[in-house]
């Protein structure tokens, strides 16, 4: 007997995940200061809520990117390499840019 309803399950929940990690990844790259060096008067005190933010966005989607992977790609999946690929280069995608972030926030911020 063959339950087609947990792979269901398990594509339709590691896409709700995926979605949940790309806003996540969003909101912390439309956030992030890299496009503006120079700081308004008076706003010093937000740069430790802004590289909190921003640590914590990174590490979240860490997270939910491995969880998606983990649920998109069980050990017998139907053959689509189009949207394996597909998947494999959005999360590498932002997998790449949350461990730069991780590394841009200790190396020129916090070191």
């Amino acid at each position: 007997m063959s339950n087609r309803g947990i792979g269901r399950g398990r594509l339709f929940m590691g896409s709700l995940v995926l979605f949940a990690a790309a806003i996540a990844w969003g909101t912390a790259l439309w956030m992030s200061p890299h496009s503006n060096s120079t700081v308004a008067g008076g706003t010093e005190h937000v740069r430790n809520v802004v590289v909190v933010y921003l640590r914590n966005s990174a590490i979240g989607t860490l997270v939910l990117s491995a969880l998606s992977a983990w649920l998109l790609f069980p050990a017998r999946r139907p053959r689509w390499p189009a949207r394996d690929w597909a998947i494999i280069a959005i999360i590498a995608i932002m997998v790449c840019s949350s461990i730069y972030t991780l590394v841009w926030l200790q190396t020129s911020v916090l070191g």
